[in-house]
């Protein structure tokens, strides 16, 4: 696949002569991280991690009076993973991470096919989670209308693994690959008005999961499984003054016929320009956890392929990777951004989180975070230096699994990562 680089490079030597619309750029993101307490309650005995990774992006795009075409390939490196004079990558990270047409229908309608970013609103359900090296995309066909305030999308997508079909080849059309949601069927209905202030949309959203039964070789397919979430993002904006509601209902089944009942999430924030260099900003976030006993049903919401890593804390203790049918949340936060000069900032944020439902204990409290992110950008590139710090209360140590004796008195996190995204050609341009 790496041969891939060499056609793009000759495609982009050669464009100025053979494409009117063609671009070619790049990115090359190393970030270095210190984690002692990232994602969950690390314990006294236990040593801090530290690793640097590395995301570099080869873009590639053309546009044509009928289409446009987009290419973006990525790997992501963790500095050391591979050994001295090894011929190949061992992890096996190198990818295609975008690759669609985007083809024009008329009248405001077109359809885009193929890997894809799919991003709504906030990103609380849909989003392309940059933070994370690899991205997140989709397989999938967008019917697309766009008018001057108005805009709807429909979105297919199935899923299939021909490269393994060991186990599965006698169940026709049986998807294997699971894990964090991934899906064998998507559908999906977005509509989003703006008006002058204020901007509403909806999203319908259905996810097939495949069931199976039996273990290891003799598994069988069983049916599928099909989540539906519905909701709305409202915003509103007029001066200094902005607020945002999400509001989104689960029902269905999860994966291997787990009944979903009174899933909910509602989320709440409002923000206000005080001065030219300062934002401050209160919130608030409820998602419904399982209160059930018995292992078919649960009340438990997840906010499925959103951005999770953007809302209730930096240090991820909720929704990414974890949390998928627990207590829930009720997160309170209050944040201030604040321009230290030309091109330089400095966002604060507290947020307190709380279980939706008691645990076992009966506790509810699980404690406090703080999170401090320094901007800037150079000539050329930008630079971000994240710090983290987590108070936790006896909730989280239960629900993490780490009494308080055993964990560390110190859970903090702390990185760095620079960004640069080198434009290498642009015809539109001439350069």
């Amino acid at each position: 696949m790496k041969k891939i680089f060499l056609v793009i490079i000759l495609l982009a030597l050669s464009a100025p002569s053979i494409y009117s619309q063609f671009t070619l750029d790049g990115q090359f993101r190393p970030r270095t991280e210190y984690r002692h307490g990232f994602g969950s309650i690390i314990p006294d005995a236990a040593d801090a991690g530290y690793a640097i990774s590395t995301r570099i992006r080869l873009n590639t795009g053309y546009k044509f009076d009928s289409y446009e075409f987009f290419v973006s390939l990525q790997d992501v490196m963790v500095w050391g993973e591979n050994r001295q004079l090894l011929p190949d990558d061992e992890n096996n990270s190198f990818a295609v991470f975008e690759a669609w047409a985007n083809l024009k229908l008329g009248r405001g309608w077109s359809t885009k096919l193929g890997r894809q970013s799919i991003s709504y609103d906030d990103e609380r359900i849909m989003g392309g989670l940059d933070w994370a090296q690899q991205g997140r995309n989709h397989d999938a066909g967008l019917l697309k209308y766009r008018s001057e305030k108005f805009m709807v999308d429909i979105g297919l997508a199935f899923s299939q693994d021909f490269d393994n079909p060991s186990g599965f080849q006698s169940e026709g059309t049986a998807y294997g690959t699971t894990g964090f949601f991934t899906y064998k069927t998507m559908q999906y209905l977005y509509l989003k008005q703006q008006w002058d202030s204020f901007s509403g949309s909806l999203l319908l959203l259905n996810n097939g999961f495949q069931n199976f039964t039996g273990e290891g070789d003799a598994q069988i397919a069983d049916g599928v499984s099909n989540l539906q979430t519905l909701g709305t993002h409202l915003q509103y904006e007029k001066g200094a003054f902005g607020a945002a509601l999400n509001a989104f209902l689960q029902t269905g089944e999860r994966q291997n016929t787990i009944d979903i009942s009174g899933a909910y999430l509602l989320g709440l924030e409002v923000s206000f320009r005080a001065t030219d260099k300062i934002g401050l900003g209160i919130g608030t976030e409820l998602i419904r956890g399982n209160n059930t006993d018995t292992a078919d049903t649960t009340e438990a919401f997840f906010p499925l392929y959103g951005t999770n890593h953007k809302f209730n804390g930096l240090m991820d203790y909720f929704y990414v990777g974890n949390h998928a049918n627990s207590i829930g949340l009720f997160d309170i936060h209050a944040s201030a951004d604040f321009k230290l000069g030309e091109t330089s900032s400095l966002l604060t944020k507290v947020l307190n989180f709380r279980g939706e439902q008691e645990l076992s204990s009966g506790e509810k409290s699980l404690g406090t975070e703080i999170d401090l992110v320094f901007s800037k950008a150079f000539n050329g590139y930008g630079l971000a230096i994240g710090y983290s710090q987590l108070f936790a209360s006896g909730g989280m140590y239960e629900l993490k699994g780490v009494t308080e004796d055993a964990a560390a008195s110190n859970q903090n996190w702390a990185w760095a990562q620079l960004t640069l995204k080198p434009k290498f050609f642009d015809s539109a341009k001439g350069n």
